[in-house]
């Protein structure tokens, strides 16, 4: 192994890095409840109660969008031009 690749196996991505990977390309799809849902989107109203909820977000975590089943939420991913991920 030269120099070169050796450096790159000792330095990590950065947070910063990391953050942004995927940028602009990914959109991540998570199931959150109420609480999180709030904290990600603070102007939703609590008539939620009692639905599943899908939160679209960027790659940095930035929400994009909240909906109410998984396939909304990839049609929101898909429409924006993002390759739609799953988180668990």
């Amino acid at each position: 192994m030269d120099k070169t690749q050796n450096d790159k196996t000792r330095n990590p991505m950065s947070l910063k890095e990391l953050a942004l990977l995927g940028d602009g390309e990914v959109a991540y799809i998570k199931q959150v409840d109420l609480d999180a849902a709030e904290r990600l989107f603070p102007a939703l109203d609590e008539a939620l109660e009692g639905i599943d909820l899908f939160a679209v977000l960027s790659a940095d975590g930035t929400p994009i969008a909240l909906a109410d089943s998984r396939n909304a939420a990839i049609a929101n991913a898909i429409e924006n031009d993002l390759v739609p991920v799953s988180v668990h």
